[in-house]
């Protein structure tokens, strides 16, 4: 190994990892403070990173929609000079109201579905107390169980006693920390929101100073892969969250006309409940489900039950045909693919494992598919080798190194990587021919061309 100046830098640079993973090693308590306290201290500007984010996909429909481009050679106004702090005010009062409603109609409603509900408890009651009385007459052998059964109630009360008071110190404590993560919670929230205002008032200025950083001191294929993978990412999480909430107002108003239809009971409320819910995907609109059965349940347990039933089909009917249209396409990425993101990102990260989980998949997965791509041509494989036979006989094996005999390419309904290959059997255009000049026909034809000419320039040497 010469010790060059540039090995020498990427020797002490190994060196001094292998210090500093030493010593993590043997701190991992003094580590494990360190990344509780790092992350506490990032927590607000990742939140506010994320809040602008999502703030800025409908905040760009409302300034184009506000502030269409300007013609050739015409000066902006006074007004279109702060177009980007009018729309950002637009936007947060759009989203407020919309939240302001959404609460206004859902949350009254459950709170009068739980006061009826507790103001029939007392019926409950009876009707348990009954139930209870008729199958003591129909079993007496149940009263001579209960009989023999001996209780302790000076014991039983005396246990309740000691419970109640290593409660209620609990209960003091658990009061105080409540109190702390509330302020603290409350503290975070305003930084994350005002941080969140900053990157979307400047965030062309912020993407600017990014890349020069990058290209500053980055060699520039690495900085330009990053660009090309930010930008990826940026458009997958975009597409994403309008195809979510597209998906989610479709599965309302299906919800909303179905139950207007039927006569169901809180048909609004259920509907928006579920149009919420349905921002989570996959299993999000089965707790709009579970909420929207308690609540007709307390008027009619029937159509509770038919509740549920049209719950299911119309939860079929957008599984099977919407979701992965409008949310699948919007992102590139298939639906067992989509269903095991969700699983995945539910049981690491929980609700928001399920939101992240799917765009990150499908970054993942369409650099997996060019890769594979690029290798694929580099490596000339054809494509009669990559496509699944249909039928067994089709199947060839290669033995001692010997090329498999091969009648014909098989029958194939498409690969799901082989969107930008041609399929078998299928004549190229001229295009991709002067594209691919090493193709093994190609020096054959040119040879029996040029053996043609020379045949031709003989023959007119001898006709004189």
């Amino acid at each position: 190994m010469n010790l060059t100046k540039a090995n020498m830098k990427k020797l002490l640079l190994l060196i001094a990892g292998g210090v500093v993973l030493n010593a993590a090693v043997q701190h991992l308590d003094l580590l494990g403070v360190f990344l509780r306290v790092a992350l506490g201290l990032i927590t607000p500007f990742l939140a506010g990173s994320a809040i602008a984010f999502v703030i800025n996909v409908p905040m760009r429909q409302v300034e184009d929609r506000l502030f269409p481009p300007l013609a050739p050679g015409k000066k902006p106004g006074r007004l279109r000079r702060a177009k980007r702090p009018i729309s950002f005010v637009v936007t947060l009062l759009l989203l407020c109201g919309l939240l302001a409603v959404i609460f206004f109609l859902i949350l009254p409603e459950i709170g009068r579905t739980l006061q009826n509900f507790v103001d029939r408890i007392p019926v409950f009651a009876q009707q348990t107390q009954e139930w209870g009385e008729q199958l003591m007459e129909q079993y007496p052998e149940v009263v001579d169980v209960l009989s023999r059964i001996s209780i302790d109630w000076e014991k039983l009360s005396q246990g309740f006693i000691d419970l109640a008071q290593n409660s209620m110190s609990g209960v003091l404590n658990s009061t105080l920390d409540l109190a702390s993560s509330i302020i603290g919670g409350v503290v975070g929230s305003v930084v994350a929101i005002v941080f969140a205002a900053y990157i979307l008032l400047q965030k062309e200025r912020l993407g600017r100073q990014f890349r020069q950083l990058l290209y500053a001191f980055l060699p520039e294929h690495h900085a330009d892969r990053i660009t090309e993978v930010g930008t990826l990412s940026y458009r997958t999480f975009s597409r994403f969250l309008s195809g979510q909430c597209l998906e989610a107002v479709i599965l309302g108003c299906m919800f909303f006309l179905t139950m207007s239809i039927l006569r169901f009971p809180y048909a609004l409320t259920i509907s928006v409940l579920i149009t919420v819910t349905a921002l989570i995907p996959i299993f999000g609109a089965f707790i709009g489900c579970i909420v929207g059965a308690f609540l007709i349940l307390t008027v009619d347990p029937m159509q509770a039950l038919w509740f549920v039933i049209l719950f299911l089909i119309l939860q079929q009917v957008e599984g099977n045909l919407i979701y992965p249209h409008v949310v699948g396409s919007s992102v590139g990425l298939p639906s067992i693919w989509v269903l095991a993101a969700v699983t995945i990102g539910g049981s690491v990260m929980g609700i928001a494992g399920m939101l992240i989980f799917i765009p990150l998949c499908s970054v993942f997965y369409t650099l997996l598919r060019h890769s594979v791509l690029n290798r694929l041509r580099a490596r000339k494989i054809p494509q009669e080798k990559i496509l699944f036979p249909k039928k067994l006989s089709d199947i060839t094996f290669v033995r001692h190194g010997k090329a498999p005999v091969v009648d014909g390419p098989p029958e194939s309904d498409g690969a799901d990587w082989d969107e930008e290959t041609e399929p078998a059997g299928e004549q190229q255009t001229q295009e991709e021919t002067e594209e691919q000049p090493d193709s093994p026909e190609a020096p054959a034809q040119e040879t029996e061309q040029a053996g043609e000419q020379d045949e031709t320039k003989e023959a007119g040497e001898k006709k004189p």
